[in-house]
């Protein structure tokens, strides 16, 4: 095979297609957009969700839930995620933004008990859950509130 034998896959490319441009082109004079018509207008069309004047899917459906604006947004994780540093290593959130095993930094570091964690860390984060508090101290660590 050389460079002047290679193609694209049949069905993967299609030609340019220019609308408006000629009767031959067999997309011209109303251009795809029919008669008259909002559709045809300058900016005609109408916002997405608009049913004709129908009550819209998205007022028919329930409101669910709540959404509280002023929560505080921790980046989470978990115990077991914080076994893979080495011993005496202290993990606070830059370290964890460092190595990417969080992505964002949002209000403060929480971390959560899933799992099991065997070295001895230093862990300095802004909120602590009761069991994982308990599991890095079992291990000889210690859990700092910054």
């Amino acid at each position: 095979m050389k460079l002047h034998e290679l193609s694209p896959a049949a069905g993967s490319t299609k030609d340019a297609w220019r609308k408006g441009r000629g009767i031959g082109s067999g997309n011209g004079k109303t251009a795809g957009k029919g008669h008259k018509g909002q559709n045809a207008r300058s900016g005609g069309g109408v916002r997405p969700g608009f049913e004709g004047g129908q009550i819209p899917l998205y007022r028919k459906l329930p409101k669910r839930g709540f959404h509280n604006i002023f929560a505080t947004e921790y980046a989470i994780i978990n115990v077991c995620d914080l076994d893979k540093f080495e011993d005496g290593a202290v993990i606070d959130l830059e370290s964890l933004l460092g190595c990417g095993k969080i992505s964002n930094g949002k209000a403060g570091l929480k971390i959560l008990g899933n799992g099991n964690i065997t070295k001895k860390l230093t862990v300095k984060a802004a909120v602590f859950s009761a069991s994982a508090k308990e599991k890095i101290e079992a291990a000889g660590g210690k859990a700092e509130v910054v």
